[in-house]
């Protein structure tokens, strides 16, 4: 008997991933109830999807009463995960699982798992089509592209399965009680049989109490490999240097978060731009981009023939030729991929280039480190645009960096006074000018107004996009509409 017969599940959350779950679950006998705090006209455009599912809508608020009779809980990553509901939930050991880890238990492929606080994109990007190039029919989804729950029935064990895991994804594959056992549920944690960690750095801390418990769901990725499986790890990050240089996984006390420490048992593959990996691995030999696989030394490519823009893209191309290898591509479909990818879009996208002025579209830049990352890979004088809302991050090295790269500071959105604060608090020779407007189409307009020729107009904001819209796709959607009808 299917697994999910005469289940009664909640799904929390009717954004792409809880819509799929729903429509999923139904199909599979569960009783499904969905969960959302928007109202029914906020969700017009949600609804339509689950007119064929069995699924029973409570829409407003989501008090405890929702788990009466409820044996299990799917949650979407944008449900914060403290809220009482939730803390409900955990106190009565009801089973707590996502689209991903649903998808992850059941998937005959082998799972490519990357996280990072920055660079998950592109480096999921390049790994598909790294693995696509060499034959592979290959899956992408997680974080990015479309969820891949409804696809189980189609993808085969030969296939490959790329997937960006959020920390608000990998919360949830950590280990719940013995006591939230079901038939469809597993409590013990699971992780990907090849899995990446680019780097981790302060991000999210609006969400997670601590970065001890962010680090942690980061570590989900790892902490339940096993000897055949793959760890592919940043040797430059100060924290995952460690980890390899110790074997061992070691996370600090925080709030909300014990201390955590466990070895390292998959194969690590360690990526560097700055020393040569002692065992499997890539890094940057001068100019050269180097892999090391299998006891063969091998060039990828060199500099001047990468088409991504900045130092730290040169990261990310040797952390995907690392998990590429793992996953069984060839040295040429790399090859291949990398001299020819120009990146994805709201990444350092150029936009257009009108009087002699580069437009650049970075909207992904939802941190200060991104935006910083981005503004090391111009030697133009910037005129960048930033703000949205603020996620509890420090300005600080931002500030820093602001001041030796841009030559006019255009901030707009909820956290443009939170930087012009950091800005004017650094102790620097020179500020740049700040202009504050109200929103994007006006920064626009100013930084058209202000740009000469043989300037970088650069949106990366370094907040989220969530005070004026659903996400920084759609931001980077706006600001191109904008750039173009100039």
């Amino acid at each position: 008997m299917n697994a999910f017969h005469s289940q009664n599940l909640l799904v929390l959350g009717l954004a792409r991933e809880g819509t799929v779950v729903c429509r999923w679950l139904s199909r599979q006998g569960a009783r499904v109830i969905a969960s959302d705090i928007r109202s029914a006209e906020q969700l017009s455009q949600v609804l339509p999807q689950l007119a064929d599912a069995n699924v029973e809508l409570r829409l407003g608020p989501q008090n405890p009463d929702l788990l009466d009779g409820v044996d299990g809980v799917v949650v979407s990553p944008g449900v914060p995960q403290d809220i009482p509901l939730l803390q409900v939930a955990r106190r009565c050991h009801i089973p707590i699982s996502t689209e991903t880890r649903l998808f992850a238990r059941r998937c005959p492929a082998p799972i490519v798992g990357i996280s990072g606080s920055s660079g998950k994109t592109t480096t999921t990007t390049l790994c598909a089509r790294v693995l696509s190039t060499s034959g592979y029919k290959t899956w992408l989804g997680g974080n990015i592209g479309s969820p891949l729950l409804e696809e189980l029935s189609t993808i085969q064990p030969a296939h490959r399965v790329v997937m960006e895991l959020s920390s608000f994804q990998l919360l949830y594959w950590g280990p719940g009680p013995p006591a939230t056992a079901r038939p469809w549920h597993q409590p013990q944690g699971i992780s990907p049989h090849i899995s990446a960690l680019l780097n981790i750095t302060p991000n999210h801390l609006d969400r997670h109490p601590s970065m001890a418990h962010y680090i942690a769901a980061k570590a989900h990725l790892l902490a339940w490999q096993d000897n055949d499986d793959f760890a592919v790890l940043n040797l430059d990050d100060p924290l995952l240097g460690s980890w390899v240089d110790s074997g061992r996984v070691q996370i600090r006390a925080g709030i909300g978060q014990s201390a955590w420490e466990f070895p390292l048992t998959g194969q690590v593959l360690g990526f560097s731009l700055e020393r040569t990996p002692s065992q499997a691995g890539a890094w940057l030999d001068g100019d050269r981009l180097m892999l090391r696989w299998q006891d063969r030394q091998q060039l990828l490519a060199r500099t001047n023939e990468v088409r991504l823009r900045g130092r730290h893209n040169l990261a990310n191309i040797l952390a995907a030729a690392c998990i590429s290898a793992a996953a069984g591509a060839d040295l040429a479909a790399m090859q291949e991929v990398i001299r020819s990818f120009t990146g994805v879009e709201h990444r350092l996208e150029e936009v257009r280039r009108l009087h002699g002025v580069l437009w650049i579209n970075d909207s992904i830049a939802t941190s200060p480190e991104r935006a910083m990352a981005a503004l090391r890979s111009f030697t133009e004088p910037v005129i960048l645009l930033a703000g949205g809302r603020d996620k509890h991050l420090p300005w600080d090295q931002w500030a820093s960096v602001v001041q030796q790269k841009v030559r006019h500071l255009i901030t707009f959105g909820e956290a443009a006074p939170i930087i012009e604060a950091a800005l004017m608090a650094h102790p620097a020779h020179a500020v740049p000018a700040i202009h504050r407007v109200p929103d994007l189409p006006t920064a626009v307009e100013t930084a058209a107004r202000l740009a000469r020729e043989g300037d970088v107009v650069l949106l990366s904001p370094g907040g989220t996009s969530f005070d004026a819209y659903v996400d920084f796709a759609a931001r980077g959607r706006h600001f191109r509409d904008l750039v173009n009808a100039l």
